[in-house]
């Protein structure tokens, strides 16, 4: 699998369990989205007037697109397991892909509706750093997580 198709998906995992693992992950999501801000700010050196305008669209996007990805992709997490998809019809498969497929789009116009409005706030150069950089953090992200991660021996 290809890695940028990896970090969505880790995403979305993060996600999920920070949602279902009440307040203390509720502060590390915190704190996460503190060293998110942290290192974009750094990363995309952003004039105090583009700081401005920025961070409240990019905070809006953000949250609109983890509320995308909990609502939709938790019910089909659930559904996912091996014990339902061995008793899926072909049917049901087809419609649960398309269902899946519709997600994809939202986020899709989504982001594509978010860079539109950046392109008014930051030059294009800057918001092709921000892609760059967001993936950058979710890989640091990654291998923070893999570090502190149970040992296997």
């Amino acid at each position: 699998m290809k890695l940028k198709k990896l970090f969505p998906i880790l995403l979305l995992l993060i996600s999920f369990s920070f949602y279902g693992q009440g307040e203390g992950m509720r502060e590390k999501k915190e704190q996460i989205k503190a060293m998110k801000v942290a290192f974009l700010t750094t990363e995309l050196k952003l004039t105090s007037s583009e700081a401005e305008k920025f961070w409240p669209v990019y905070n809006t996007f953000d949250d609109k697109q983890f509320e995308l990805r909990h609502q939709k992709m938790k019910s089909f997490m659930r559904r996912m397991n091996d014990e339902t998809l061995d008793k899926m019809t072909e049917k049901e498969a087809s419609a649960f892909l398309n269902q899946m497929e519709s997600t994809e789009e939202e986020l899709f116009v989504l982001r594509k509706n978010f860079i539109a409005t950046l392109k008014g706030i930051i030059p294009a150069t800057k918001i092709i750093k921000l892609r760059k950089s967001e993936e950058n953090f979710n890989r640091k992200l990654l291998q923070q997580y893999r570090d502190k991660g149970p040992r296997r021996d």
